[in-house]
């Protein structure tokens, strides 16, 4: 796919890996609708990105924004949902295991309302996480819904051929998840990381790289990319 002159709605497209994904298919001459519950922390973008807001678990919101933006080419999600629980499930609270879901469900949302009104050779990229299949102490729920999401994309993507469907799978990566600054910043990301083939933290852009090419490369569905560092092998 050339994406220039394409229309690419992008969800959690306004902070971290999905604005890097936005900037980045806006260069490429898209014209990309970045959406989350908080637009106005997406501060000044460049031209080519309109800003809306939307819940990516509100159903109806979302059926009216697919409809007002329709028709377009590209789908891709990073919303992440909401809060994910952390720590040993032995100590976990329920609830907090059965929130972290929200973030499948919004996916879920995205295609089951979005594919209808894409055109279609188009392309949907989801994120997960490398914890989908290497989960690390504490990351029990982070990796039930990263396993879920792939699982997901696996089961939809012949049903909605010949559009593509298709998820990256990111490690540690830097973003504005982490409120931490300066020094404790850089420990948390050095202590996450030190095993990792790559020893460092990813970035933002690093993942939207490989999200575009998923969108890009027509011979790709029903597949999962690392951009991990090296996770999956440390």
């Amino acid at each position: 796919m050339d994406v220039k002159g394409k229309k690419a709605i992008v969800f959690g497209g306004t902070s971290g890996i999905g604005l890097a994904t936005s900037i980045r298919l806006a260069a490429l001459g898209a014209e990309v609708i970045a959406i989350s519950r908080n637009p106005e922390k997406a501060g000044d973008v460049p031209p080519g990105i309109t800003l809306k807001k939307c819940d990516v678990l509100d159903r109806e919101a979302m059926q009216a924004l697919f409809a007002d933006c329709a028709p377009f080419d590209i789908l891709i999600s990073a919303a992440t949902g909401g809060a994910r629980a952390v720590g040993p499930f032995l100590e976990m609270d329920m609830d907090g295991y059965k929130g972290s879901f929200d973030k499948l469900w919004g996916y879920a949302n995205v295609v089951r309302f979005g594919t209808e009104h894409m055109s279609e050779d188009g392309s949907i990229v989801l994120v997960s996480g490398a914890p989908a299949r290497k989960s690390k102490p504490g990351q029990v729920a982070i990796g039930s819904v990263g396993g879920a999401v792939e699982a997901l994309v696996r089961a939809v993507a012949p049903e909605i051929a010949p559009r593509r469907l298709n998820v990256v799978a990111p490690g540690t990566i830097d973003t504005p998840m982490v409120a931490a600054e300066g020094d404790s910043r850089k420990a948390i990301y050095n202590k996450a990381t030190a095993n990792n083939l790559i020893p460092r933290a990813g970035t933002a852009d690093e993942v939207a790289q490989g999200i575009v090419f998923m969108v890009e490369n027509d011979f790709v569905t029903g597949t999962t990319i690392d951009v991990d560092g090296g996770w999956l092998l440390s």
